[in-house]
């Protein structure tokens, strides 16, 4: 258990907040690449509880801006994308990317005050389909040489989605391992020629054993959380017999993603961004590691899911999750229909907009949870105490963060370090690293 005042340290993000100020230190997703698209690519963009104005100009160049005009506080988010800029609709001021004031029509001819407004803007960059922005103080931080970020853009795929609920519970369901084997069963196996794109359905790698079958029958694993240089790494495996194991490695990237195995071909490196404090999107990028993704497929699939604009599910808390309790004898053990992430919403979203932690008894299943949280209030204190905290990475660093490596298939209960084999076989035939190679 913890108390409310530590419970507000670690889930509160407004600015001005412990928990706020660090996430303001890294990069954070604000937007899918794919939402600028058409023929006006504007955007608001609600990040830790501050409005914003993302935009794309006529050339190309990406600005992120407070999105209240310095003017007389209009909604930027409703501006003109013209003359090198976004315009404000009310009385035409006209401001670049960087936030310059470049026109203010309505004042005499020989003004200088457009010379002395500036909109505060924010850097911004664009990585595998996602645009980042970073709202700290100071030099951005270097992104770490993950395979999602150096993967060809035509093997990695990026989506979102929105959940009602706190950022860190979105983000502790990834860090438990031990929930799949009950909240992801499925009672009866999928053929695999249907699995493209669907995490938890597909055959294990080096195994004919479907993974849904993995989670059904062997549901008590043992689970090793490991301190790394970007955050954590837990090895679960579940022994099945005398002579196999199955074994699934997951990560944490500090401070709010996790990684972990998709199939044995493609991995999900996956974000909680907080909207508000009650309010969450998720970002995710799959990253191929033999053929290039089969984007279309992957999207069409999640848009039947989500609506647009605002990646909406369509299936949550408002239509009770789909709940079927014909489907919970036979089918699934929710009841909640075959998408995982409804599943993992459930779970998140029932526990409140913000967990009351005060009232939680952890587990030694939660050990992976343990260690993130105590990992979190080390940084939260070095912040605040103005030191550099976990993964503010400088550019020699950030090279250094690479993979991280997963795994999800069976090895020989003789040999559970026989995935760090397997893992680097998969790196080593990456296309990425096939081209460094050659060059």
């Amino acid at each position: 258990m913890m108390s409310a005042e530590q419970n507000a340290l670690i889930t509160q993000v407004s600015a001005g907040k412990p928990a706020g100020n660090l996430l303001r230190h890294y990069w954070q997703p604000a937007a899918l690449s794919i939402e600028l698209e058409g023929t006006r690519p504007v955007r608001p963009v609600q990040l830790m509880g501050q409005n914003f104005v993302l935009f794309r100009d006529e050339n190309g160049a990406l600005g992120f801006l407070d999105r209240d005009c310095p003017h007389r506080g209009a909604d930027l988010a409703y501006g003109r994308l013209e003359d090198g800029g976004l315009r404000c609709p009310f009385h035409g001021w006209l401001f670049d990317t960087q936030g310059n004031c470049l026109q203010t029509p309505a004042e005499p001819k020989g003004s200088t005050l457009c010379k002395r407004i500036r909109q505060k803007s924010y850097p911004v960059v664009e990585k595998s389909g996602i645009i980042f922005v970073y709202l700290g103080e100071g030099d951005a931080p270097s992104f770490p040489d993950l395979d999602c970020f150096i993967a060809p853009e035509s093997h990695t795929f990026a989506f979102k989605g929105l959940i009602d609920c706190n950022w860190l519970q979105a983000l502790e369901v990834g860090i438990d391992p031990s929930h799949a084997s009950f909240l992801h069963r499925f009672f009866e196996d999928d053929d695999t020629e249907t699995a493209y794109g669907r995490q938890f359905r597909s055959t294990s790698a080096e195994s004919d054993i479907p993974m849904t079958r993995v989670l059904r029958e062997f549901d008590c694993p043992d689970i090793a959380v490991e301190k790394t240089p970007y955050g954590l790494q837990l090895v679960t495996t579940r022994t099945m017999n005398e002579s196999q194991t199955h074994v699934r490695v997951t990560n944490v990237l500090f401070p709010q993603a996790f990684n972990i195995p998709m199939s044995s071909e493609m991995t999900i490196t996956q974000w909680h961004v907080p909207i508000s404090d009650t309010r969450t999107y998720w970002y995710a990028i799959f990253t191929s590691f033999t053929g290039p993704v089969d984007k279309e497929k992957m999207r069409e699939q999640r848009l039947q899911l989500y609506t647009l604009p605002d990646y909406l599910p369509r299936v949550g808390r408002e239509n009770n999750y789909g709940f079927d309790p014909e489907e919970q004898l036979h089918k699934t053990y929710t009841g909640m229909g075959e998408d995982i992430n409804v599943h993992d919403q459930w779970a998140i979203e029932s526990q409140g907009h913000i967990q009351d932690r005060t009232r939680e008894h952890l587990s030694q299943a939660d050990k992976g949870i343990i260690a993130y949280r105590r990992m979190l209030v080390e940084a939260i204190e070095k912040a605040e105490r103005g030191e550099t905290p976990l993964m503010v990475l400088t550019p020699q660093e950030a090279a250094h963060i690479q993979g991280p490596s997963t795994m999800d298939g069976v090895c020989a209960s003789s040999d559970l370090e026989h995935w760090h084999e397997v893992d680097s076989r998969r790196r080593a035939g990456a296309p990425w690293q096939t081209l460094a190679a050659a060059s």
